[in-house]
């Protein structure tokens, strides 16, 4: 099968800097490292590993670099008689400037087990606009894994503890001398772990934690909006070998509301008024989140037209002024006339004919411009 290109293992394009390769590198390192990945995925992530890891020994070098971008795998294969990266590569320097910072190792490692934090958790939170911008706590539920209490933590049965690994000496990795070149690598045995577990916890069958579901009592701060996420620190799963936990982020989203609609810190909603109190002005009766207030609507008054309640908005979770409620008239047509009320608007169609312009002018301007253009077209 096919190589493939490099460039394309760490995701940087061709023109990336050394830095940026190196970037790269490392993240694609934690992500697939073995000590991070079992079963089924571990196959599929020590591949990916060991592709990462090739790709990198050849583009940190600028003259294996060279080479390559001028001869493809080609290149590089001929000049080392053979696929690069494989077990004649030299890594200990990667090992230890790369992995010494994510892993806790790297060359000249001390013994004793070795711990990993735990893996982050996120809930997702379904908060209605009113809780979301009055602030509200809520109770939830999360599945994680929690340490073993029969254990502590330690995988190994009550009254015994695991045992530093024979073969790494519990370092969690090993090195191999393959002629010139030294190769380190995780430990086979333990798994990069330091210990060995003789006999193992009955209740955890040795990893250290359970799956439990646990309980948890949320603060919402006011003003959230969809997207906020709020961190519990020390709330998501436990660390393997007894390690820290990691932090359960809840993730928000504010359903969407019958009457209005939130954009930033303003809200919005649609207020429909009939052809009376549009033409003769009045005051109507619209909610707020909290409570009722009136709405004076002027004279004359168009559909579509925007009015502002000033401070009747969402005051930002960030600190800063309230917004604002921005109300939108809409003018409602009559339906289900009876043949009275038909006879009215009749009436007052006639009327209304009878004086001219000056009831309807952006209808008369309309016309007058529809008129002007059939006249230039020809039509």
């Amino acid at each position: 099968m096919a190589k493939r290109d490099y460039y394309e293992i760490l995701g940087v394009n061709k023109n990336a800097s050394e830095a940026e390769i190196k970037k790269a590198y490392r993240r694609l390192a934690m992500k697939y490292h073995p000590d991070r990945n079992t079963g089924d995925a571990g196959e599929v992530a020590e591949v990916r590993f060991k592709e990462a890891k090739e790709a990198y020994e050849v583009l940190a070098d600028a003259q294996k670099r060279a080479t390559y971008d001028q001869f493809g795998h080609a290149g590089i294969d001929s000049s080392m008689g053979g696929g690069y990266g494989g077990e004649n590569a030299n890594f200990s320097d990667i090992f230890g400037d790369v992995f010494g910072d994510i892993f806790g190792g790297g060359r000249g490692g001390g013994g004793g087990s070795r711990v990993h934090r735990g893996a982050d958790l996120r809930y997702n939170l379904q908060l209605s606009l009113e809780d979301a911008v009055a602030g509200t706590t809520v109770k939830i539920r999360v599945p994680t894994l929690v340490k073993c209490d029969v254990c502590a933590g330690s995988g190994a049965k009550k009254g015994s503890s695991p045992k530093t690994c024979d073969t790494c000496g519990g370092h969690g990795q090993v090195r191999m001398q393959q002629g010139f070149f030294s190769v380190q690598q995780t430990c086979p045995r333990c798994h990069g772990k330091g210990t060995m577990i003789d006999d193992p916890c009955s209740s955890c069958h040795g990893q250290g934690r359970v799956q439990e579901h646990k309980t948890l009592s949320v603060k919402v701060p006011p003003g959230v909006d969809s997207g906020d996420r709020i961190r519990l620190a020390g709330e998501g799963e436990a660390g393997e070998s007894g390690g820290p936990p990691g932090d359960l982020y809840v993730q928000v989203a504010v359903k969407p509301h019958d009457i209005f609609s939130r954009e930033d810190n303003h809200l919005y909603c649609e207020v429909p008024i009939s052809f009376a109190i549009a033409a003769l002005g009045g005051e109507l009766e619209v909610p707020t989140l909290n409570g009722k207030v009136m709405l004076k609507i002027p004279a004359g008054t168009q559909t579509g037209r925007l009015f502002r309640m000033r401070g009747k908005g969402v005051k930002p979770v960030r600190g800063g002024l309230v917004g604002d409620l921005m109300c939108r008239v809409l003018l409602e047509t009559p339906v289900k006339l009876t043949p009275e009320q038909e006879d009215l608007f009749k009436q007052l169609d006639e009327s209304m004919k009878r004086g001219g312009a000056k009831h309807s002018p952006h209808s008369t301007s309309w016309v007058g411009g529809v008129k002007k253009f059939f006249e230039n077209m020809g039509f």
